[in-house]
């Protein structure tokens, strides 16, 4: 498909028609819709499904558990946590395997907008054409049509 020797694009990736990615991305276990594009810098993990004509910019990480639908606006640095209590072992000492963990959806509307270095908390929705402000820290959902900003984002408008 034409996309840069850096782009670690795993065999079960499922990428729709015209997606444009660039180099330094490591994408495995997602789907990708039309006309989506992918930045340098971004990792997206199993399970992720990303909609049509998505951007996600640059420094990105969009763990398991995310669904992000069409048109939305992801900026640079953006982080998505799955995880509301993460530890690196378990309660006896061992290292933590999949089975250890709940991982916990979240889901980005149609049309909504992140802004760059935000974190998005597992278990929230952000709203359809809402606008998350850059550096915010969204620790709940985000109603339809509002803007948010601040740590922990608040309705601003």
């Amino acid at each position: 498909m034409g996309y840069p020797e850096y782009a670690r694009i795993a065999p079960d990736v499922k990428l729709g028609r015209d997606v444009k990615i660039y180099a330094f991305v490591n994408l495995y276990g997602c789907e990708i819709d039309d006309e989506s594009r992918v930045g340098a810098f971004v990792e997206i993990q199993k399970g992720v499904k990303i909609g049509k004509r998505v951007k996600v910019s640059s420094h990105t990480f969009i763990c398991e558990g995310v669904t992000v639908e069409d048109e939305v606006f992801i900026g640079h640095g953006v982080m998505f946590i799955n995880d509301k209590y993460p530890h690196a072992t378990t309660e006896t000492g061992g290292l933590q395997t999949e089975a250890d963990w709940v991982c916990i959806p979240t889901r980005i509307r149609k049309r909504a907008s992140i802004g760059s270095n935000a974190t998005i908390l597992c278990g929230v929705t952000v709203g359809e054409g809402a606008l998350v402000g850059a550096g915010s820290v969204v620790t709940r959902d985000v109603p339809a049509g509002t803007v948010v900003a601040g740590n922990p984002a608040r309705v601003i408008r």
